[in-house]
């Protein structure tokens, strides 16, 4: 390994962005995953939309609690 500060031909390049440090694989091999990095770390798939909130959480479908005697038992009677 040469020194950081020799003078070669790989003076101006950056450290290397992928390192294999084990095994051999075929061409094919190593450009897949280097496409499936460049994929995943591309940055080009937008976030995924926020869900909407549930229908249950709507004030909507739920009729206002009464107050007062009598509202505990007529909560959980039916209209």
């Amino acid at each position: 390994m040469t020194p950081p500060d020799a003078d070669n031909s790989q003076a101006g390049r950056a450290k290397p962005v992928l390192r294999l440090v084990r095994g051999n694989p075929s061409p094919e091999e190593l450009g897949a995953v280097v496409a499936l990095l460049v994929a995943r770390c591309a940055g080009g798939a937008a976030e995924p939309a926020p869900e909407p909130p549930s229908w249950w959480a709507t004030p909507q479908l739920r009729s206002p609690l009464t107050h007062g005697p009598g509202a505990w038992r007529a909560s959980g009677l039916p209209r």
